[in-house]
């Protein structure tokens, strides 16, 4: 498996273009004012209270709402951008540090979708699914740093045809990258905080030169403790974006890279919890506790070789670019292309004791297994748009050409290593195998305004195709092919304006989620069981229905939204041992899950100052029928989707007035089920998080230089956070089955300072 990054050609283009791009822009620089334009990022920008918060998709035949860079820029810097949206209506997200950034533990769903059944973009270049260890894609947080994303689009059911995914059975969500300021300028973002967080951000703007080119490039540098064992979390990113504008057409071109390192906490049952407390992890660096425990010797409450580990730790290198030609081919018509490139190696590190090695020979005590991807890809997303009178006609493609190499191996281990490496001295391989996936979609739709300003339809459809080699090289997994059925999946909408201030909306969409290759994929199971499977092996769908209505007043705007979705060949996996002994999850064809609910979210803004935002969401998901596992019949007929909270309820309070801004906010999440008969759950949980700051203007050479503080979790509660790290199994009544909880993380301050040269 060949896993070296390379220099693509792309790229020297790319930084050929930033650095032509940059001596250009530098003529003109002493010309330039210094004040900061409103695109550059800020750690608290002043505006409106109403413009802070959630915008309202008015207009839209579907459920949209977008989060502004006003609000990202307040939330901890390095935060996931996922994880601001949680406070919208159906929407949860879980995650066991403070960032959301920790991928291992990173959950998101939306109205009862998990991340695994979402369709994720930035820029249009798709993201996959952003699940650990992914096998098409990348997470959020490794693509570009938080601070250079412009704003979030988020469609909560029907999601638009243009989007590039083939895994969005529910929603999308939509991430797009600010534009290089118009102004030469220097951005600089510093935090430190709790748990010996240090967070560097360095943005240089070129600003504009004669012939209309701008550009910027950042580094971003965090590092940070866990907050409860040993280990640290860091990040190094490198951002760089170009844009040329001549008439109404613009050309863009990026270069993103990130190297990650983090060490994972340790995965909990409530049992476990309950025995060695809410703060039990790995035993690193207890170098001896560890082999003890792997020798059988235990101590401290700890009772069988499962309760810790040494250590574990996800290793991941990125390199993503591309660039993007829109063109404004007549006054009513425009092509926009992406052409993009994705290479991506990782390597996940787990202490084995020598109960689970299996490996002849081999004496030590304790072994390294490590899981490892890598990724290459290339595509392209082409979308065309044509207003023709009371007609907006889009029409578009994406084919995506992709190479997945996936194995575990088994590492020496003689004594304490923190891992911060990536090996290759392996002694065996348990499994290898090679993917290479086609993926083909096209779109067309039409916006038809059939009474102007008031009454509106949509209608579309796309066809996705994706077609999957598998080559089993080593070990007892399948290969062969895959390929999705020929379907096409429509999309109807309508958009009735009740006055200039109400608006209603209702949406159908049918959708299909590929099948998947990589670790957890259709080809995880045996040659034989593939082959015995794969004549009725269905891919999911679902077909998903919206009725809303939205309003707007001086100082109020809201929605509320009624839904349902009737999920197809829902396909389980059923945990049958450990995480760490590295059986393969029985996937099982449940056949339908039926989901209805309700969200709302309302903005109040009195004034100028204030703001308070609150959004409540009601999900009722249920499993329609009981499945076997082999012979045994497990009875989830009727049963809540696990880790899908029934309710959820957000409630926030902004202020800002001259220097001063202030934001409260707190959520509540209901019990959560981690069992498919549910008689395994975790409690409802509330958090409460706390941001504040002060503008102090210029000092000296430094420009709107900006204080903040931000505490998470700001009564320190104690609650779970993941649910299913490890997958979920039929039943644990007890609590004492395969660990596959998280705890979240306690509270924690941190404290920023930005400005601009």
């Amino acid at each position: 498996m060949n896993t070296r990054l390379r220099l693509h050609p792309l790229y020297l283009l790319v930084l050929q273009t930033l650095a032509a791009s940059s001596l250009m822009s530098s003529a003109m620089a002493e010309e330039l004012s210094e004040d900061a334009p409103a695109t550059a990022p800020t750690a608290a920008s002043p505006g409106k209270a109403l413009e802070v918060v959630t915008t309202f998709g008015r207009g839209q035949t579907r459920q949209v709402q977008n989060i502004s860079r006003e609000d990202l820029a307040k939330v901890v810097p390095g935060t996931s951008p996922l994880k601001t949206l949680e406070k919208l209506p159906g929407v949860s997200f879980q995650s066991a540090d403070p960032f959301g950034s920790y991928e291992w533990s990173t959950r998101f769903s939306i109205r009862g979708f998990n991340q695994n059944r979402l369709g994720f973009t930035l820029d249009d270049v798709p993201l996959g699914d952003m699940s650990y260890g992914i096998n098409n894609g990348m997470h959020i947080g490794r693509a570009i740093s938080m601070e250079n994303i412009g704003r979030v689009a988020v469609s909560q059911g029907a999601g638009s045809l243009a989007t590039a995914s083939t895994s969005n059975l529910g929603g999308t969500v939509q991430f797009f990258t600010q534009d290089p300021a118009d102004k030469s300028l220097v951005t600089l973002n510093q935090t430190l905080g709790t748990s010996n967080t240090t967070r560097t951000f360095v943005r240089y703007d070129t600003g504009t030169s004669e012939s209309g080119t701008k550009a910027y490039l950042s580094a971003t540098h965090q590092n940070a403790d866990k907050t409860k064992g040993w280990g640290p979390q860091y990040q190094d990113q490198f951002n760089a974006k170009v844009l040329h504008t001549f008439g109404g057409s613009r050309l863009s071109a990026f270069i993103n890279t990130s190297e990650r390192h983090e060490f994972d906490y340790q995965d909990v049952s409530l049992e476990l919890v309950k025995r060695l407390g809410y703060n039990w992890d790995n035993y690193a660096p207890d170098w001896q506790r560890a082999v003890n425990a792997a020798n059988g010797v235990y101590s401290g409450g700890v009772t069988n070789v499962d309760d810790a580990y040494f250590l574990g730790e996800g290793l991941r290198k990125d390199l993503l670019g591309g660039g993007t030609a829109s063109l404004a081919l007549t006054d009513n018509a425009n092509l926009k292309t992406t052409l993009y490139h994705h290479e991506s190696r990782g390597q996940g590190h787990w202490d084995e004791p020598k109960a689970y090695i299996g490996v002849a020979g081999y004496t030590n005590p304790i072994a390294m297994r490590s899981t490892e991807y890598a990724i290459n890809r290339d595509g392209v997303v082409s979308n065309y748009s044509l207003d023709l009178d009371n007609h907006a006609i889009t029409a578009g493609f994406w084919y995506e050409r992709s190479y997945h190499g996936l194995q575990r191996v088994v590492y020496p281990v003689d004594g304490p290593d923190d891992g911060d490496r990536f090996r290759t001295d392996f002694i065996a391989i348990k499994f290898k195998q090679d993917f290479q996936t086609s993926t083909r979609q096209y779109y067309v739709a039409d916006t038809w305004e059939i009474i102007a300003d008031t009454f509106k339809v949509s209608y579309g459809f796309k066809s996705p195709k994706v077609h999957i080699e598998a080559t089993n090289l080593v070990g007892g997994r399948s290969g062969g092919s895959l390929s999705t059925p020929d379907k096409i999946l429509p999309q109807l909408g309508a958009n009735f304006s009740l006055t200039k201030q109400d608006d209603i909306f209702a949406s159908m969409a049918k959708n299909m989620r590929a099948y998947q290759p990589g670790l957890d994929g259709s080809f995880q199971a045996s040659q034989a069981g593939f082959d015995a499977s794969v004549a009725n092996l269905k891919p999911e769908t679902s077909t998903a229905f919206d009725l809303g209505y939205r309003f707007q007043r001086d100082g109020l705007q809201g929605s509320v939204s009624f839904y349902t979705a009737a999920f197809s060949d829902r396909l389980l996996a059923v945990s049958n041992c450990t995480g760490i002994a590295g059986c393969p999850s029985a996937l099982i064809n449940v056949g339908k899950v039926n989901t209805k609910g309700m969200e709302a979210a309302i903005v109040w803004s009195p004034n100028r100052e204030w703001s308070w935002f609150n959004s409540i969401t009601y999900n009722d998901s249920k499993y329609e029928s009981d499945y076997r596992n082999g012979t045994s019949l497990v009875a989830a007929g009727g049963k809540q989707v696990v880790d899908t909270p029934k309710t959820m309820f957000n409630t926030e309070l902004s202020y800002e007035s001259g220097p001063w801004f202030g934001r409260a906010n707190v959520k509540y999440t209901d019990q959560r089920y981690f069992t498919y008969t549910n008689d395994g759950v975790v409690p409802a949980y509330t958090v409460a998080n706390l941001a504040a700051g002060y503008k102090l203007g210029n000092l000296s050479i430094f420009k709107n230089v900006t204080l903040q503080v931000n505490v998470t979790n700001l009564m320190d509660k104690q609650y779970f956070s993941t649910v299913g790290s490890n997958g979920f199994s039929a039943s644990d009544p007890d609590g004492s089955g395969n660990p596959t909880l998280q705890t979240g993380s306690p509270r924690q301050i941190f404290f920023s300072i930005s400005a601009k040269i």
